[in-house]
């Protein structure tokens, strides 16, 4: 038996992206792992509700952009208020994509990922 414990976007600015992700989603920084001799720094987030962390990868040799193929990998999280959220990505100008029939949207990270904004349908 497996459990889900963390997923991983490397990033080329790490504070920017720290910044999005808190003012975007409300994550928090949870954990941190720096390396300087290997030049890397890990900056773990959380949802305060689950145990999975969502994991910002700073590598300081990496200095071009990313290959981030055709956005088909992305990383989906549920807003408790949809809504509200979306107009929140709508004013921050970040929503990339939406799919009104599905009743979902995407907004683009500073690195150019994609994350996928559900409602909650549990409700």
């Amino acid at each position: 038996m497996f459990t889900f414990n963390h997923f991983n976007f490397n990033v080329n600015d790490l504070e920017e992206s720290i910044r999005f992700y808190q003012e975007a989603f409300a994550l928090e920084i949870i954990r941190e792992v720096e390396n300087k001799e290997k030049g890397f720094k890990l900056v773990f987030l959380g949802d305060k509700k689950t145990g999975f962390s969502f994991e910002l990868t700073y590598l300081e040799e990496h200095k071009e952009p990313y290959d981030l193929g055709e956005c088909e990998f992305h990383v989906g999280l549920i807003a408790d208020d949809y809504e509200a959220a979306y107009r929140k990505h709508q004013a921050m100008g970040i929503i990339c994509y939406e799919n009104k029939d599905m009743g979902i949207y995407f907004v683009e990270d500073p690195t150019g990922y994609w994350v996928e904004v559900l409602p909650n349908r549990d409700k």
